[in-house]
């Protein structure tokens, strides 16, 4: 009878899975419900684009400027982006599977609503970042620096910061699974420290956050 190794830690995160042919280059700009495959978009400025809805199969953004553009409910199926940068990018309801974001230097980026699966944000900024409501399940943060990212009622299964700094996470009514906080540096909680049921610590990080905690739990802690 062959005995079963017992699990330790949390389940690691499903790594994105796409390999890209050759890209045609596409000059922009972006049209509402528009569909790109296996396009190349490098160096646009897509300031104030309009394009809710649009798909992006098999397409690689490189040094795109993304303030205020509107790609609400967009879909990214097989992306990489890569250097990407802007402010108040709308991307509430999208929809991003096997994507890696990369270096990227993003402010106010609204992704609530929406449904990240195999998704790695590797290097880069990423500041104020709304994902009330978000599901994400197999996501990497690593290398970040993540300033004030709205968690609230998220759905995280099998997600990992690793070798990030993470300040002050809103985590109230989110649903943790299998989520490792372990590499994150500077782990602070602006509040929800009720939500970090399923979420795995170090020692560490859990003196840090005891203040927080016996706060919580209405517990009197007298010298």
């Amino acid at each position: 009878m062959t005995r079963r190794t017992p699990r330790t830690g949390p389940t690691p995160p499903r790594p994105p899975e796409f390999a890209h042919a050759d890209l045609r280059p596409h000059p922009g700009p972006l049209v509402p419900e528009g569909d790109y495959d296996t396009e190349r978009f490098t160096g646009l400025d897509l300031t104030r684009t309009h394009a809710p809805g649009a798909r992006f199969l098999d397409c690689a953004l490189a040094d795109v400027t993304l303030d205020e553009a509107g790609l609400r409910g967009a879909r990214f199926t097989d992306c990489a982006l890569t250097g990407v940068h802007g402010v108040g990018t709308d991307l509430a309801d999208a929809g991003l599977r096997d994507v890696e974001i990369a270096d990227a230097r993003l402010g106010g980026v609204q992704l609530h609503g929406a449904v990240l699966r195999r998704v790695r944000f590797r290097g880069g900024k990423l500041d104020y970042l709304n994902l009330r409501g978000t599901t994400l399940t197999d996501v990497v943060f690593e290398g970040c620096v993540l300033v004030e990212p709205d968690l609230g009622d998220a759905r995280l299964e099998r997600v990992a910061f690793r070798d990030c700094t993470l300040r002050d996470v809103a985590l109230s009514g989110a649903t943790l699974r299998d989520t490792d906080f372990r590499e994150a540096a500077g782990l602070t909680l602006a509040h929800g420290v009720d939500a970090l049921a399923g979420a795995t610590l170090t020692p560490t990080q859990l003196l840090d956050l005891a203040p927080a905690l016996a706060a919580h739990l209405r517990i009197d802690v007298r010298a």
